[in-house]
């Protein structure tokens, strides 16, 4: 379990870094369809130069695997990622980060229901600390008017990125990490050049848009959900969710640094929940059954 755990670590500190890059490109002029056109075509890029060079066997895919992989990036991850930005434009990262991070507990109740993973107690516990944690490190979320439009599309995103990852569990069994990543972020970028603009590409400057858009697709983007997959393939959906709520510290240490937002003693305090209810599920490395 301890190496599933990292990996969830490592996706979560990647996504973390989006909602800051995604502020950043705001701030820079670009929009949201934009921002995500470049992060998935830049991600594919860098990934397929990649498996090029290493492992060339990986961009074999059958037509199934094919369709599955088109689903999920076409599809589940196009809208999950659209919400996602949406939210942003209109409510500040933090809040959409705590809207966000109500996943955790849907995933387990997801895979109880139709995975039939157990739902033990210190599951609970653990979701449990990780849930308050959250709530104090975004604390003052609960504090600002927020724009019902961009709530909407945050639970939104909460609920997509929920059913993404269920049936990422699910549809990915047989499929390795890295082929899947790059199959599902083909799919994604061709969903967001035929939502965003293809004519943005002549107008990308070669500053300050250039480097968010290569952020986007390095960090964010094949770091993050090659890590990801690796974990669920490792460990499970539900497990990888409650491993990767350190994403919320890391969004927050991020907005600190680069937005200039202040964090308060009680938003550490709810970091050190998020970790300890990390830890805790870890304590007994005990693997989890996969469905």
């Amino acid at each position: 379990m301890f190496q599933g755990l990292v990996f969830a670590v490592i996706s979560a500190a990647c996504f973390g870094s989006m909602a800051i890059l995604v502020k950043l490109g705001y701030a820079a002029g670009m929009s949201g369809p934009v921002m995500m056109q470049f992060r998935f075509s830049f991600g594919t890029l860098l990934l397929f130069f990649y498996l090029l060079a290493k492992d060339r066997t990986l961009l074999r895919i059958s037509l199934r695997d094919l369709a599955k992989c088109a689903f999920l990036g076409m599809v589940a991850y196009w809208t999950q990622t659209t919400c996602f930005v949406a939210a942003l434009e209109t409510i500040p990262a933090s809040t959409t980060a705590l809207v966000l991070y109500g996943h955790p507990m849907v995933v387990t109740l997801l895979s109880g229901l139709f995975l039939k993973m157990p739902v033990n107690r210190t599951m609970l516990l653990s979701l449990g600390l990780v849930m308050t944690g959250c709530c104090l490190v975004f604390y003052d979320a609960f504090l600002r008017a927020v724009d019902p439009t961009g709530l909407a599309y945050a639970l939104g995103a909460m609920a997509t990125f929920s059913v993404y990852l269920i049936l990422m569990q699910v549809l990915l069994k047989n499929i390795r990490p890295l082929k899947a990543t790059f199959y599902i972020m083909l799919g994604a970028a061709v969903s967001f050049t035929l939502s965003g603009d293809v004519t943005a590409w002549m107008r990308l400057d070669g500053g300050q848009q250039t480097a968010i858009a290569l952020a986007l697709g390095l960090i964010p983007g094949v770091m993050a959900v090659a890590f990801l997959y690796t974990a669920i393939e490792k460990i499970g959906s539900a497990y990888a969710c409650i491993f990767s709520s350190v994403e919320p510290i890391i969004t927050l240490s991020a907005a600190a640094a680069f937005l200039g937002e202040q964090v308060v003693w009680l938003q550490m305090g709810g970091a050190g929940l998020i970790i300890f209810g990390i830890v805790v599920p870890n304590l007994r490395r005990r693997r989890p059954q996969l469905a």
